[in-house]
């Protein structure tokens, strides 16, 4: 039976940025937060860290490519709170600069996880979030990178303000295409697998924003992108300027905007301030 009582979550939470955003929130949010993991163990070892500091988050297991683990957390959710207040999409994955996978696998597996697990996720999730939710897409400035090495053909397709959802799956598929094909380059593409994927997210998301202001005006959910900056992880390295705890402000900030607050809405996100995509 729904408990009426607010609720966040946030993906791919068991360390790092998304452990220092569920800790945030569990001290500012006023309900419940669920701190999501693929790996069950690694999850709930982060849930008794965090209760060590006398947190209390819930713990749900949620693999972001297995369409079946995302509708067992829709069915949590719809059940215990009846929908979501704050939806967290930080679950991503980047290989080492060293790995020496072949490039078009590196493109396959990233895109797999970063744009298409974030697109699952958000597909079975938005139309759970309340009125007035919000809805932060943890993204980087490397998409911004990436997208200023697109060709210019490329660029203008991903800065349309119309583009659809399914021209963006069709241009991720194609950069996945290309690198096997090895014409990515040939083709406009940046030689950034993490970067691409990247740009998709920043650019679902501006996606999502105007369907949510198109399909539920009234609602006053606010979705938009960020870049948590270059931090300390097991992914982006030991030498990055911020700690997890800086890397998680922006996110917060955005999962926290007052229930009156109107922006932003569809923007990117870096440092609390709006950038120019």
């Amino acid at each position: 039976m729904a408990s009426g009582r607010r609720v966040a979550l946030v993906t791919g939470a068991n360390k790092g940025i998304g452990l220092s955003i569920v800790r945030h929130l569990c001290r500012q949010f006023s309900g419940d937060v669920v701190l999501t993991a693929r790996d069950a163990a690694r999850g709930e070892a982060a849930v008794q860290q965090l209760q060590g500091e006398g947190l209390s988050p819930r713990f749900h297991q949620l693999d972001i490519v297995d369409l079946q683990s995302i509708r067992a957390l829709r069915d949590f959710l719809l059940t215990e709170y009846g929908g979501l207040d704050v939806l967290v999409n930080n679950a991503g994955i980047a290989f080492k600069n060293k790995d020496p996978t072949p490039f078009h696998i590196q493109a396959e597996v990233t895109m797999k996880t970063n744009f298409f697990g974030t697109l699952d996720v958000s597909r079975e999730l938005l139309p759970l979030v309340k009125p007035q939710g919000r809805v932060v897409n943890v993204s980087s400035f490397t998409s911004l990178t990436a997208l200023k090495n697109c060709s210019p053909e490329l660029q203008q397709k991903f800065r349309s303000e119309t583009i659809s959802e399914e021209e963006l799956v069709g241009l991720m598929n194609k950069f996945v295409e290309d690198t096997k094909n090895g014409i990515h380059q040939k083709a406009g593409w940046p030689s950034t697998a993490y970067g691409v994927t990247k740009i998709g997210v920043t650019v679902l998301s501006r996606i999502h924003a105007r369907n949510l202001s198109a399909q539920r005006k009234g609602d006053k959910i606010l979705l938009n992108a960020c870049c948590p900056g270059w931090v300390r992880t097991d992914m982006a390295g030991p030498n990055a300027p911020k700690s997890a705890e800086e890397g998680a402000e922006t996110p917060v900030y955005l999962a926290l905007l007052p229930s009156d607050a109107t922006e932003p809405h569809g923007q990117f996100v870096s440092e609390k301030q709006v950038k120019q995509w």
